[in-house]
């Protein structure tokens, strides 16, 4: 048996999408709830991302990383630094694309990294790998 058990009080996974985009948030729950049947949790800054991690586990965090406040960075920083969901696959989501970024992201603890515009295949096949604790093709 499995030693990571869930103690969700939902059958669908629960992803939490952080981006102080609105439209962006909205689209990609849209992506994944249609693909997934996920429960999404949208967070507009990294101080509600930070209070939600802190208050739910969560199966997956899409996290963008240029956000006023609280950046990506810090959240992810806090994030592994003894969260509740210092586990959880941290998918980083991020207009930023350069190969030193990426490096930074995934050394800080980032479980995977997708640029913007968001490929809505690649997305969700990379949400669904994570969530399968599948590594990642």
């Amino acid at each position: 048996m499995s030693t990571k058990t869930k103690t969700k009080s939902t059958e669908h996974p629960r992803v939490l999408i952080v981006d102080d985009d609105e439209s962006m948030r909205l689209l990609l729950a849209k992506f994944l709830t249609t693909a997934l049947k996920v429960e999404p949790t949208l967070a507009g800054t990294g101080e509600e991302a930070l209070r939600l991690a802190d208050r739910h586990v969560y199966d997956a965090i899409l996290l963008d990383l240029l956000m006023p406040g609280t950046s990506g960075f810090k959240v992810l920083r806090a994030l592994r630094a003894g969260s509740r969901n210092v586990s959880t696959p941290v998918i980083i989501v991020s207009v930023l694309s350069e190969t030193f970024t990426k490096e930074h992201c995934i050394a800080a603890g980032a479980t995977a990294y997708i640029a913007k515009p968001v490929n809505r295949s690649a997305l969700v096949a990379m949400v669904k790998a994570q969530l399968a604790g599948e590594p990642l093709p």
